[in-house]
């Protein structure tokens, strides 16, 4: 999604997960960025499947409705060969989100992981506690988000303005 030079924006970025998926919410204006608001959505194990889905869909839709965001940031999804489990339950945590941005007619842009990072730290494997440490200098947040998954979040919607920046340039945006 492009906008006009000089125009506002609005990004929520989404970590998702089936316990606690992050989100982080940031308006780009004239190329300022704004933190404006970032949290979690918690689920419980001992609730079933169904009711942990439906609890992270319905809480996606109501951040959706309330913050009215121009598009939203996921994470592509990334499963390695030897944790299938993990990938397919991530799948269906990222399907509900999906299903929330399509119903609110919000914009769905998806990056790699190693992408944000590159563009947050300038490695493509950067740990945690550099992208944590990044994300709170370019929003000047004082107390970093305790959860990682805020800060993956966050760190998606910046990268994201990024990455518009760069196809506003006149290079190739993959």
């Amino acid at each position: 999604m492009l906008t006009p030079e000089g125009s506002n924006m609005r990004i929520l970025g989404v970590d998702p997960a089936l316990t606690t998926t992050g989100y982080g919410l940031i308006d780009c204006i004239d190329n300022h960025l704004q933190l404006v608001e970032a949290g979690i959505i918690k689920t419980s194990p001992r609730n079933n499947l169904t009711i942990r889905l439906e609890k992270i869909h319905r809480g996606i839709s109501i951040l959706l409705k309330d913050t009215r965001p121009d598009c939203m940031v996921l994470e592509k999804l990334y499963a390695h060969y030897r944790h299938p489990t993990t990938a397919f339950i991530l799948g269906e945590a990222r399907g509900v989100i999906c299903l929330a941005s399509a119903q609110a007619k919000v914009p769905l842009i998806e990056y790699p992981a190693t992408r944000v990072k590159k563009a947050i730290v300038g490695r493509g494997l950067a740990p945690k506690y550099q992208i944590q440490a990044m994300v709170a200098k370019i929003l000047m947040i004082d107390n970093p988000p305790k959860y990682s998954d805020v800060t993956d979040a966050l760190a998606l919607a910046i990268a994201h303005t990024y990455f518009m920046r760069v196809n506003k340039q006149g290079y190739i945006n993959k």
